[in-house]
């Protein structure tokens, strides 16, 4: 009985062990062993993936296609990071949201005047006020998002209605209501912000 049970034990350890190489491997060198292919098993499975020639290709495709977006939008370099960057282009007179680099919305804007022109350069959203208005102006600003003194990115229902026959105190206005509300939505507090004119 006892040289039963310890067959018995031996038969069941082998079976445990079995499976468990067998779960181990993928179901590509699984499938052609079960279905009675000729190859030995002692021959090791062919890797699958990609030719090592491919990895520099895929990197120099990722820098087109970036170059191919930044002659597109005419974006500056330096929106062309990772994370969330408000792009701004005043000869264009776009607004480019992007998302590492990806160009996710775009909308019409509007600049400051002669006297009070918007501010070039890189900064970054230090504060976001959805239903603010100008202690200095009195005017309504919705979904502001400021980046340079007083100066934010907001809507502006001056330029909804006039179009670019108006301009503003230095903010960079936005006509598309709808537009800025889902990326004011997404835009966090310490985004980046490029205001340039290419």
């Amino acid at each position: 009985m006892g040289i039963l049970r310890k067959l018995g034990a031996t038969l069941t350890a082998a079976a445990f062990v079995g499976a468990g190489a067998l779960s181990a491997t993928t179901a590509a060198e699984a499938a052609p062993r079960l279905a009675g292919s000729a190859q030995s098993s002692t021959t090791a499975p062919k890797p699958v993936g990609l030719p090592p020639s491919a990895a520099p290709a895929a990197a120099k495709s990722t820098a087109v296609s970036q170059a191919a977006v930044m002659r597109k939008y005419r974006l500056d370099s330096r929106c062309m990071t990772r994370g969330r960057v408000l792009c701004i282009n005043k000869k264009t007179r776009k607004l480019v949201y992007l998302v590492n680099g990806k160009p996710v919305q775009i909308m019409d804007v509007r600049f400051g005047a002669m006297k009070t022109p918007t501010r070039n350069g890189v900064f970054k959203v230090y504060r976001k006020s959805k239903n603010h208005v100008s202690t200095l102006y009195h005017s309504k600003m919705p979904y502001a998002m400021f980046f340079s003194g007083g100066q934010a990115v907001h809507y502006s229902s001056d330029f909804r209605a006039r179009g670019y026959n108006g301009a503003s105190h230095g903010c960079v206005n936005v006509r598309d209501k709808s537009k800025i509300a889902w990326v004011f939505a997404r835009v966090h507090v310490g985004d980046k912000v490029v205001v340039y004119s290419k």
